[in-house]
């Protein structure tokens, strides 16, 4: 069963405890979709990410990208990044996003998985350099993925 094979409410929070997710449907169509996907593909500084993991450094398969309003630095797995400047389309994603969900976002960290098969592990966005208990906005383009969820405490697990 799909979560989201009907319209639902926007102000229905769909985790049943301890936080917030809200599912704001389809923002593009398909054409816009596929636009922005190629776009982002082709344009994007994308980097292998790396990781520490058990105390090794991985390079990942996934590919990674930070932007942002300013060159400020953003450290997570025990590795720095700094951010690029915004680009037009990145604006144009961020401008969507925020018209619909009333919040501002002042960085992107951008994911590009291959295949099915690359994902990321359970964690938390809760670095330092991060505001606390601030919004995370999310897009997809291009293939269906899982996004899951689990308690940190209960390990009870939602996926969407």
């Amino acid at each position: 069963m799909k979560l989201f094979d009907d319209p639902l409410d926007e102000n229905l929070n769909l985790l049943p405890q301890d936080g917030e997710v809200y599912y704001y449907g389809k923002l593009f169509n398909t054409q816009e979709a596929d636009e922005h996907f190629n776009r982002l593909l082709n344009d994007i500084e994308w980097k292998n990410d790396e990781a520490f993991i058990l105390g090794k450094l991985i390079i990942t398969k996934r590919k990674v990208a930070w932007y942002a309003e300013t060159a400020f630095e953003y450290t997570y797995s025990n590795r720095t990044k700094q951010a690029l400047p915004w680009t037009t389309e990145l604006l144009e994603l961020k401008k969507r996003v925020e018209q619909k969900t009333g919040e501002t976002f002042n960085s992107c960290l951008l994911n590009l998985y291959h295949s099915g098969e690359e994902g990321m592990a359970w964690h938390s966005d809760a670095e330092k350099d991060l505001k606390k208990n601030g919004a995370i906005g999310s897009l997809s383009f291009g293939a269906e993925r899982k996004f899951a969820f689990k308690h940190k405490n209960t390990g009870e697990k939602i996926s969407m």
